[in-house]
């Protein structure tokens, strides 16, 4: 069995409005919206001037796309096997040029060593890893759905009181609308015979004022 659904935009006891009245109600509101003032051209404009403010290396980016160039790649060689320079009979023994060969195979040697490690980890634990990861998300998930579901029913437990209150009074509210119909029917009746009796009292002045000024002989 299906559970009903409440939706708090609907009217549990009033009538659905006529297509006269939707349209009495339309136009009431292009009436009322045409009396509004447009926005000012100062916020429109500088809405329309604002412009967005990149950090350095974004703008450097812009530029080189901006020109087409290529860009730069990675410099791999650092990772590569280095080679000894040559030795030269002018100098045997030259610091400065096996510096740059040492420095890039420790550099070489430590990603090596820390990828290597990695791999070894990533092979004993990252099933396991992966694994306990997917079962905390789906814990997690389930933890959204129940929370979800639990929202969702206090909304309609809500809107089904709503309802429920609102069906209770529905003869009370009925009978309390037709009392001030006729009510203001009975007001608008009133002010009509007043205004009819107004009339023939101003009728009757002025027939008698007539009479005075014109004595039958």
């Amino acid at each position: 069995m299906a559970v009903p659904a409440y939706h708090e935009s609907l009217p549990y006891i009033d009538p659905e409005p006529t297509p006269q009245a939707l349209s009495a109600a339309h136009a009431l509101i292009s009436a009322e919206q045409q009396t509004f003032s447009p926005p000012p051209e100062s916020s429109s404009s500088s809405a329309k001037e604002r412009e967005p403010s990149f950090s350095p290396a974004i703008t450097a980016e812009f530029t080189r796309l901006a020109s087409k160039q290529p860009s730069q790649i990675l410099d791999l060689s650092r990772y590569e096997a280095q080679d000894i320079p040559a030795k030269s009979k002018s100098s045997p023994t030259n610091v400065d040029a096996l510096r740059t060969p040492l420095s890039n195979a420790f550099v070489s040697s430590s990603y090596l060593s820390s990828r290597a490690q990695n791999l070894t980890l990533l092979d004993a634990h990252g099933r396991n890893a992966w694994l306990l990861s997917n079962y905390h998300l789906e814990d997690q998930l389930r933890s959204l759905e129940r929370d979800l579901a639990d929202t969702k029913r206090d909304i309609d437990l809500v809107n089904a009181a709503r309802a429920s209150r609102q069906t209770d009074v529905k003869a009370e509210m009925q009978g309390l609308e037709q009392n001030w119909r006729v009510g203001v029917g009975r007001v608008l009746e009133t002010e009509i015979a007043v205004q009819e009796l107004k009339e023939q009292i101003r009728q009757e002045l002025r027939n008698k004022a007539n009479a005075a000024e014109n004595p039958t002989q």
